[in-house]
């Protein structure tokens, strides 16, 4: 207490010392700002460093300016997030990335907390985040990193909780260091190739493990058999609890007289004949199923979106009552085959009740583990609009998933384009249906804002129409969980100008889709565009349509089937500018969906007075020299 009292004594009377202590506290103060500075600096730098790792970065062009990253909790940096002018996160998903990431040039963060590079195209084996010290959560789920994961790969991560490695192409053993984690609560391998069996986890905070749908095998060791049963599925040599008991038999020992183990003699005779029951009921289920390709893993699933939600989330209130039904139910009803179009087959099936349902056969999805489709399933199983096909069951297995929607009685907007209806759609109905389709997409950007592709495949044949030719929906909302490798040679978004020219996707090819769509409504013409493997400007139907605009040739364009058009014609040219502008090539100039959705909404089915000009749209608007409109200037 003295002491203390002395110094402050000292403080007070040594006037000299005081303003020397002074004087050094403003000379150093330059030299703090010049450290900050510096150290921002080296931040910018890794990030730059980092992002030029990757290719397919346009997302994160405006890295760089300004040069100020973190302004208090908001970041100036797409992706980047901030705490108190601190960066403490990436977070840079959906984002089209590829490339093999460079997380150590992440080292000059020195606040790192956690990255999530989640739903890309980043490939090459596990980058190297040893240097990391700090970081808490890393989740590189859904992207194409391959190869072993060193076992070193986690030593001396003892800070990580968080690790999201699931639906890659990663093959070895778990590696050893992953054990040896103190603080890890969370681990996520599913959908991968991993071998060999699983090493005992005895971290007590440890409470979510997924390892299905690899190539493990062996006993699930006792720290981690009070999991759920799910999270080991898949793997068909794992076995003990949570799984079917291991029951390895064993030479019998008695002389060499051929007798069974022991353990098999105590097979008993009910036992036996439980067990040729069995087998025969299974056997009849696949006789009756030969139709349906042998859906018959026992460890397979199908779940209703009601059973997993309540109804009125999960479905539109017409489906509110409806009844149970199970996989034995569906799969023996009687089934017709409806086609097959990208993805697969479609059937159609009446089960015991007499109520008509489609089950849609998918091959392009065994990279997705059970956990994440499940719960992309149960996602858009709640979704709830008049213009969108509920998916109302689902059913799982590595090879194959299948898709159980209602049976839609009027089937496609393609086949009334270009089937052999006897008669055409009128305009009336084209408006309807258009109308309809621009209200169900706009419904699924704004329920599903964090998918990149809200819809991702929007084309004719997957407008169905009802008994009232209202248009359902169908396929959407299925990106996440198509392989990445296949998803640019399936989807129909991924055939839009940007993808074409830069390799990266946006939200507006779903608009482009939809300007292809109302351009093939209006000619009755079948687009090349859902048959060429990317964009192509000399086969779109885009640039054949403004190609007849500008000869003057308008009144061609038009379907010569559509009924109704007499009084129409200045709707009917509204609507080919949407389409146009839906079309354009540079995505900067094509229009939003919402002001796609306003404009439609305004169109009526008749004018108050027919324009007899043939080239009223040409004479009006000026076009850019890429055959889309650059001016709507009349």
């Amino acid at each position: 207490m003295s002491m203390g009292v002395h110094v402050a004594r000292h403080a007070r009377t040594s006037t000299p010392l005081s303003s020397l202590h002074h004087l050094l506290l403003l000379a150093l103060v330059p030299f703090v700002g010049m450290a900050y500075v510096a150290a921002a600096a080296t931040e910018a730098e890794g990030l730059l460093r980092f992002r030029d790792s990757m290719n397919n970065t346009s997302a994160l062009s405006g890295w760089g300016s300004p040069a100020k990253i973190c302004d208090g909790d908001e970041p100036n940096w797409n992706g980047v997030l901030c705490l108190r002018g601190i960066i403490w996160g990436l977070k840079l998903e959906n984002l089209g990335l590829s490339g093999s990431p460079n997380l150590d040039a992440l080292e000059s963060l020195p606040n790192l907390r956690t990255i999530s590079l989640m739903n890309n195209n980043l490939a090459g084996p596990l980058p190297s985040i040893k240097k990391l010290r700090i970081l808490k959560s890393l989740y590189l789920t859904n992207n194409r990193f391959s190869g072993p994961i060193p076992d070193d790969a986690f030593s001396g991560m003892n800070s990580l909780k968080k690790i999201y490695l699931g639906n890659n192409q990663f093959t070895g053993k778990i590696p050893a260091s992953l054990p040896t984690l103190p603080n890890l609560s969370d681990l996520r391998l599913q959908g991968n190739q991993l071998q060999g069996t699983i090493p005992e986890f005895t971290q007590s905070q440890l409470k979510i493990v997924y390892l299905s749908n690899n190539d493990l095998e062996g006993p699930i060791p006792e720290s981690l058999q009070k999991m759920d049963s799910s999270s080991f599925a898949g793997n068909k040599n794992l076995c003990g609890p949570p799984l079917g008991e291991c029951k390895a038999l064993e030479a019998g020992s008695g002389g060499g007289d051929g007798s069974i183990a022991a353990s098999e003699k105590q097979v008993s005779v009910l036992q036996i004949a439980l067990i040729v029951l069995v087998v025969g009921v299974l056997l009849g289920i696949i006789a009756a199923l030969l139709i349906l390709f042998y859906w018959k893993k026992r460890n397979s699933q199908v779940e209703r979106a009601s059973s997993v939600l309540s109804p009125t989330d999960a479905m539109p209130t017409s489906y509110d009552d409806i009844e149970r039904f199970d996989l034995q139910d569906m799969l023996t009803s009687a089934a017709e085959v409806l086609g097959s179009g990208t993805f697969g087959a479609s059937y159609k099936t009446v089960i015991s009740s007499g109520r008509n349902l489609v089950v849609k056969r998918y091959k392009q999805m065994n990279n997705v583990g059970r956990e994440f489709f499940v719960e992309h399933m149960r996602r858009i199983g709640r979704l709830q609009h008049p213009n969108l096909l509920s998916i109302i069951a689902f059913y799982y297995r590595k090879e194959e998933k299948l898709l159980v929607t209602e049976f839609v009685e009027n089937g496609s907007l393609a086949s009334h384009l270009h089937g052999n209806h006897t008669q055409g759609l009128d305009w009336q109905t084209r408006l309807k249906i258009i109308k309809g389709v621009v209200k169900g997409l706009a419904y699924l950007h704004k329920e599903l804002p964090s998918i990149m592709l809200p819809h991702g495949h929007l084309k004719s044949s997957n407008v169905l129409l009802d008994k009232s030719f209202e248009p359902v929906l169908s396929d959407y909302a299925l990106r996440p969980v198509i392989n990445p490798d296949q998803a640019h040679l399936l989807l129909v978004a991924y055939k839009s100008p940007e993808h074409g020219k830069t390799s990266k996707i946006t939200k507006k090819a779903d608009v482009w889709s939809l300007g292809i769509l109302i351009l093939e409504l209006l000619t009755g013409k079948f687009p090349e565009n859902y048959l060429t493997p990317g964009y192509d400007s000399k086969t779109s139907i885009s640039t054949w349509v403004n190609q007849m605009v500008k000869e003057k040739r308008t009144s061609e364009v038009f379907d010569e089937d559509m009924g109704g058009a007499k009084h129409s014609k200045s709707e009917m040219i509204n609507l080919l500018k949407i389409g146009l502008s839906c079309c354009e090539e540079d995505v900067e100039t094509r229009m939003d969906l919402k002001e796609v959705v306003e404009k439609i909404e305004q169109l009526k089915e008749g004018d108050d007075h027919v324009h007899e000009e043939q080239d009223h749209l040409s004479e009006g608007y000026a076009f850019s020299s890429n055959g889309t409109e650059d001016d709507w200037k009349q």
